[in-house]
C-alpha cells in the first residue's frame, strides 16, 4: 500500500517481548511480512460490512456426533477391584500438584 506500517525497531520490540532472538536478516523478513500483513488488516478494516450478519462459519455446520444415550452400566467393585489402587470406593493416583495428601 505504500507505507510502512512497521518499522524494523517495532519489530526487533515484538521479538524481545516474545523472547525470540532474531538474526538481522530474519529481522528484516519478518518486519517486511508483518507490514504486508498489517497491509491486508487495513484492506479489511476498509470494507463496508454495514448490514452484513456477523458468520461463524462460512457453512453451515451440522454435529456429526451420535446420539448419547444411557448404556449397561459397569459395577462399581468389579471395576474398583481391577484398579492398581482403590481407597474408600474411589481410584487413588499419584498427586499430580507435588506432595498433597
Amino acid at each position: 500500500m505504500g507505507q510502512q506500517r512497521i518499522t524494523r525497531a517495532e519489530c526487533a520490540h515484538v521479538a524481545a517481548l516474545a523472547r525470540l532472538e532474531l538474526t538481522d536478516e530474519e529481522l528484516d523478513r519478518f518486519t517486511g511480512q508483518l507490514d504486508e500483513l498489517l497491509d491486508h488488516v487495513a484492506e479489511v478494516e476498509a470494507l463496508d460490512l454495514e448490514g452484513l450478519a456477523p458468520t461463524m462459519h462460512a457453512l453451515p455446520i451440522a454435529n456429526l456426533l451420535r446420539p448419547d444415550f444411557p448404556g449397561e452400566v459397569l459395577d462399581r467393585e468389579e471395576v474398583l477391584a481391577q484398579a492398581p489402587f482403590a481407597e474408600d470406593g474411589q481410584f487413588r493416583v499419584p498427586p499430580v500438584l507435588g506432595d498433597t495428601p
